[in-house]
């Protein structure tokens, strides 16, 4: 399963931000480092701010801090807070209405994949993330 480039960019800038959780980051900084375009990232700032997950820190000194811990952070409330989490979790070929009492062709194949994507993005936390030896955000 491949993440959309809002999810995969939301991750990237907060596992990035998370190697260092105590410093504000600029915007400017963030789209040197990451290479996502300024007005694309200011939106997924934004979302992630409404979430309560970052605040920004307006003026001259200002940019972005996190508003919880990392530990505190699953992957599954950045992804709901940049696009809804049920883009991921319902029907795989977008019905309404798709359960083990009315399934779709896909619905028994994308079960298992489905829970095991659920597992790990509502049980793994932004600190548990392996940033050694990592060089891409």
């Amino acid at each position: 399963m491949k993440l959309s480039k809002t999810s995969e960019y939301a991750l990237r800038i907060l596992a990035f931000m998370a190697k260092e959780p105590q410093q504000v980051f600029t915007a400017k900084s963030l789209v040197d480092t990451l290479h996502i375009s300024d007005k694309y990232l200011r939106q997924l700032m934004t979302g992630l701010t409404k979430a309560g997950l970052i605040y920004s820190i307006q003026g001259r000194d200002g940019g972005y801090a996190f508003a919880k811990k990392p530990a505190d952070i699953y992957l599954s409330d950045i992804i709901d807070s940049v696009e809804g989490i049920s883009k991921y979790t319902g029907c795989t070929l977008g019905f309404d209405h798709c359960s083990d009492d009315k399934p779709c062709v896909m619905h028994e194949a994308w079960t298992k994949a489905r829970t095991q994507f659920i597992e790990t993005f509502t049980k793994k936390t932004l600190d548990k993330l392996n940033f050694k030896g990592v060089s891409k955000y």
